[in-house]
């Protein structure tokens, strides 16, 4: 549906929601929740607007106040998961390796079911709409990209890392999250708990470093 189209049912041209009544919790959970189950059900191509109302129980037009596109609501389900654990996106186990394995699968079991439908819908959504592009690395991509980094990073300062590997820090976070992308736009083999740690294993020779003692 055009932003356009979407302004006149109550919603912004840009895709920011209106001044106005503040939202109430429960509609506005109600919703996010609804909208990762059509999309475990019926995929993300079938998710609709009128869907969503009527799977979380609201009018169109209370959807339509706060999220002009499918795309919004989606992308504020996927811009909360990173902050509800700060332990999972920030782990510390002392060795870096552990702490790139522990992230990454965090994030690969985040990608199953429906929140994997969506985020793939998004992509797939955002190679033709620059805006949706840029929103979904800004809200989505960058903060996973930047944990991670930062944990390499945290690596180096701790003597863990020699800095110097082969790779540098950013194509080190490239290669990881590459594979995922790679794996989940082709199909051809799962994003799961083994892959993170083959990742974390396979970085640990490019960044200058043994690696991860798993015992």
């Amino acid at each position: 549906m055009k932003k356009t189209e979407n302004a006149a049912e109550g919603g912004s041209a840009d895709g920011s929601p209106p001044r106005g009544r503040p939202r109430s919790e429960a509609a506005r959970r109600s919703v996010l929740d609804a909208a990762l189950e059509l999309c475990r059900r019926d995929g993300y191509q079938e998710l609709t607007m009128k869907g969503l109302a009527d799977e979380a129980h609201v009018g169109r037009q209370t959807i339509y106040r706060w999220w002009p596109t499918k795309q919004d609501v989606l992308l504020e389900v996927l811009t909360e998961l990173p902050h509800r654990s700060r332990a999972e996106l920030f782990p510390d186990t002392g060795d870096v390796y552990r702490d790139v394995e522990e992230l990454l699968g965090h994030t690969f079991r985040l990608t199953r079911g429906p929140t994997g439908r969506a985020v793939v819908g998004l992509m797939a959504d955002a190679q033709a709409d620059a805006s949706l592009a840029r929103r979904l690395q800004d809200e989505v991509i960058t903060p996973r990209r930047s944990a991670l980094r930062e944990i390499l990073q945290r690596g180096v300062a701790r003597g863990q890392l020699r800095g110097d590997g082969a790779v540098s820090l950013d194509l080190a976070v490239d290669i990881a999250f590459g594979v995922m992308w790679y794996r989940l736009l082709s199909g051809h083999a799962p994003v799961d708990g083994a892959l993170a740690s083959e990742i974390a294993d396979a970085l640990a020779p490019l960044l200058g470093s043994g690696s991860v003692d798993r015992g």
